[in-house]
């Protein structure tokens, strides 16, 4: 599990892409500090598992459905990526509940300055994950745990304080860029509860009259 706070931003050295799949090598060196071989580390947003561990970079294999559904198999060599590593047991919850689990990607629409070093975020997203966005609700984009701060017309925004500029990718993004989305994991479990409550049955007039009613 992540907290959608960034701690790096390392640098794609290479992606070898894969008849299914791919390997992707990452220059990086704060979140190596205590990884193993199996380590997980969030790319993007995206949970990966770290592999062929040196000094100051590690591999991950990507699946099929993680180059299909991310942005992970856009990435260049020299391409600036967020990363994290999983929340430790004792470790402070400062972002949300982030699972590394990316539901999809949007299009970065514009990153606009607002004085002060503060940015606006614009966002159009997939239809199909419109639903689970809420104003002042949580979504982690390309990793970066955020607070909506509108939602119309299937665009979000969010504002980019200079802390998260500073220290995370989304400077080096262009608009038309596709960002990786993850929305909050309890919109998810409260859509599958309402589905499963069963309507109460409805009875007709004559139903009712013959239980007594």
């Amino acid at each position: 599990m992540f907290t959608g706070i960034v701690e790096e931003v390392g640098v794609v050295e290479s992606l070898e892409v894969r008849p299914a799949g791919g390997r992707l090598r990452l220059g990086c060196r704060k979140v190596l500090e205590d990884a193993m071989e199996g380590s997980s580390i969030a790319v993007n947003g995206v949970c990966l598992t770290a592999v062929s561990l040196a000094k100051d970079s590690f591999a991950a294999d990507l699946a099929p459905e993680t180059l299909g559904r991310s942005n992970l198999g856009e990435l260049t060599a020299g391409a600036p990526v967020n990363l994290e590593r999983p929340l430790a047991p004792n470790g402070r919850m400062s972002g949300h509940i982030v699972q590394g689990h990316v539901d999809g990607a949007g299009e970065l629409i514009t990153l606009e300055p607002l004085g002060s070093e503060n940015w606006w975020l614009r966002v159009r997203v997939p239809p199909e994950l419109d639903r689970y966005l809420v104003f002042k609700g949580s979504i982690a984009i390309d990793g970066i745990s955020l607070t909506i701060a509108s939602i119309e017309a299937g665009v979000l925004a969010a504002t980019i304080i200079p802390h998260t500029y500073r220290n995370t990718n989304l400077r080096a993004h262009r608009p038309g860029d596709r960002l990786n989305l993850e929305c909050d994991i309890l919109a998810k479990y409260v859509e599958k509860l309402l589905k499963a409550v069963e309507r109460p049955a409805r009875f007709s007039v004559e139903q009712l009259r013959e239980q007594g009613s």
